[in-house]
């Protein structure tokens, strides 16, 4: 149950976290206007939905940390969450995203996190 709930919790706050990096990239009103407001304005409501990030973040390592009884070495804890923030930056970026284009170094490359995931795993 920890396995599961740690990866949805992380899922969950990537979620987020794509959101407030990205998000504001396809806002186009404001795309010719780059004065200091625009920045702090921008800057401040990231900061609001990056908030909501940490929420699911934080129990997500508490649980998922073996050293908290959970099943996975901060080492692995880690590799979960890049693979997770990939997956969902991936899904994000195809769907609000349109002219974004999908290629094969991009699927190689992902291919490489994944190989990357089996030897933090492999005993």
């Amino acid at each position: 149950m920890r396995i599961l709930l740690t990866i949805v919790l992380l899922l969950t706050s990537n979620s987020f976290m794509t959101y407030a990096w990205y998000g504001h990239l396809k806002n186009h009103s404001t795309e010719k206007k780059t004065g200091i407001w625009v920045f702090v304005a921008t800057i401040l409501i990231s900061w609001g939905i990056a908030f909501f990030e940490y929420i699911f973040m934080i129990p997500a390592n508490k649980i998922g940390y073996r050293g908290n009884g959970g099943p996975f070495s901060l080492i692995q804890l880690k590799i979960i969450q890049e693979v997770a923030s990939i997956v969902i930056f991936m899904i994000f970026s195809l769907l609000f995203f349109k002219d974004e284009v999908f290629k094969w170094n991009h699927a190689f490359a992902f291919l490489l996190i994944l190989m990357a995931v089996y030897l933090v795993f492999k005993k």
